[in-house]
């Protein structure tokens, strides 16, 4: 071993805490930690927020608001991602210094956990649509960007329906399936249709939206995507291009206006998240994922969430401490593009 190398070591390391830096990138990071009010927190103590956010109701004075949205009314198969949020909730250990985007999002953002949304009846699913949508609405209004956890991705509509309300938005979709189907059962606001309900209601742009990881029988209902113009990447073409392909490609999909990012945790694989109604297999890593996100630093992201985590199919609790990290990747894209 070098000797004087162990020398310089002993001198610098030996007496030094956890919490001592030397080097200009981790003094950085680490002087912002001590900034944050959270930073000392016990991660298995207290009581549960997302990303152990600080929890308060109002959200008028952040940069970013976190919401639960339990409402899981518009599922076609196993239901339960109404206790997605609680679950998403109960993770610890995500966080709170990103080495890949370098930054510490809890400390340059005011962000808060504001808690769930109301709503008015646990059986309609045209009044919960409209709840998400007026609770949205002021959220937009007070200039907060809303990161979300679901819930089924019905939740979605509404919600772009109060971000686009001035301007139709982008959208960067990670997902098993299109969702751009037509009326299920009667029914236009379930969890397989929210993408074509917001391109036909004006809030979403087509053209500039990108769709990937998708695979599995429900491609038949994806025909609106293609007739739109959306940008389609299945769950094949991400595995034979590889990740920068898909960077590559979502940039130039989503330019330099705003765009909106959902997570359906189907998605990806299975074996890594098995706790969701409609699991498919030979989906995306949980990395790739994370990759992909990391490639759409700079760009202007105005909100997102994280859908479809149903804990009663998740024994290891795998699926939502994939859904807490995502939630993780995007509020650091949020605290690149301030």
């Amino acid at each position: 071993m070098d000797q004087d190398k162990l020398r310089r070591l002993q001198d610098i390391y030996t007496n030094a805490d956890g919490s001592e830096y030397f080097t200009e990138r981790f003094v950085r990071a680490g002087e912002k930690l001590a900034d944050s009010p959270h930073s000392a927190r016990k991660p298995y103590a207290g009581i549960p927020t997302f990303l152990d956010l600080p929890h308060q109701a109002e959200f008028e004075n952040l940069d970013v608001a976190l919401i639960g949205v339990p409402m899981d009314l518009g599922v076609t198969n196993r239901s339960g991602a109404r206790f997605g949020p609680r679950a998403v909730r109960t993770m610890e250990r995500i966080g709170q210094y990103h080495h890949v985007l370098d930054e510490v999002p809890m400390a340059v953002l005011k962000a808060a956990d504001i808690g769930d949304v109301p709503f008015r009846s646990r059986y309609s699913l045209n009044n919960s649509i409209e709840d998400i949508h007026e609770f949205y609405k002021k959220i937009v209004a007070a200039g907060v960007k809303p990161l979300s956890v679901g819930g089924d991705h019905s939740v979605t509509f509404p919600i772009m329906l109060a971000l686009g309300a001035k301007e139709p938005i982008g959208m960067v979709h990670i997902d098993a399936h299109m969702d751009t189907g037509g009326a299920y059962d009667g029914e236009k606001f379930f969890h397989g249709g929210p993408f074509r309900q917001a391109v036909l209601e004006g809030v979403l742009d087509p053209d500039r939206c990108i769709q990937i990881g998708i695979r599995g029988s429900a491609e038949l209902s994806g025909e609106f995507s293609y007739e739109a113009g959306m940008t389609v990447l299945h769950a094949e073409t991400v595995e034979r291009k590889g990740i920068d392909y898909v960077i590559e490609q979502a940039r130039k999909v989503i330019g330099d206006e705003p765009f909106y990012i959902t997570v359906d945790v189907d998605g990806i694989d299975p074996a890594y998240a098995p706790g969701t109604g409609t699991p498919e297999v030979g989906g995306l890593t949980p990395l790739q994922v994370q990759m992909i996100l990391q490639g759409l630093k700079g760009l202007d992201v105005i909100g997102g969430d994280v859908v479809e985590v149903a804990p009663q199919y998740d024994p290891t609790t795998n699926t939502a401490h994939v859904a807490a990290q995502l939630l993780f990747e995007i509020f650091g894209l949020m605290a690149c593009c301030r």
